[in-house]
């Protein structure tokens, strides 16, 4: 009798492959960051990536990192997180959100409005800087559980 095969991949494996995916449709040409938003169940709610808004081509706006808030991409941008939250194909309240980078303030609080109760992430490289330090705070004083994700083959 055959039995089940031993090493497949856990959910957060999927989850954080699948982001891994989704953020190749950016445009943005210094980050790339996805999301993907999984039920209790592990049934996948939605997906996101950073980009423009609906309808604006990748040539309008800037995709310049310096210059006057204007001039630059953070004017414009739809993060994944929140994409991840309009793209998705039912409510969100009670799930949670697998990000390829650390969640921003702002997103911070898209997920709090949201009802997601976990957030799982892999990079970390914005840490200390201000808008991060105070999503953590937000996530905090919520309840939302964070955890960094590593990798099955980096454990």
């Amino acid at each position: 009798m055959l039995t089940a095969r031993e090493n497949a991949i856990s959910w957060d494996e999927c989850f954080m492959r699948m982001a891994h995916v989704i953020s190749e449709r950016s445009k943005d040409p210094s980050t790339q960051v996805g999301a993907v938003i999984a039920d209790i169940q592990n049934v996948v709610l939605g997906l996101g990536y950073n980009g423009f808004p609906r309808g604006i081509e990748s040539d309008q706006l800037p995709w310049e990192r310096e210059g006057t808030f204007a001039d630059t991409k953070y004017a414009y941008v739809c993060h994944a997180e929140e994409n991840a939250i309009y793209n998705a194909n039912q409510k969100v309240h009670g799930s949670k959100i697998y990000c390829t980078l650390f969640p921003c303030n702002e997103c911070a609080k898209t997920l709090i409005q949201n009802g997601i109760t976990e957030v799982i992430y892999e990079n970390d490289k914005y840490h200390d800087v201000d808008t991060f330090v105070a999503a953590r705070r937000l996530l905090d004083a919520a309840g939302i559980k964070y955890r960094q994700y590593l990798s099955d083959s980096s454990k």
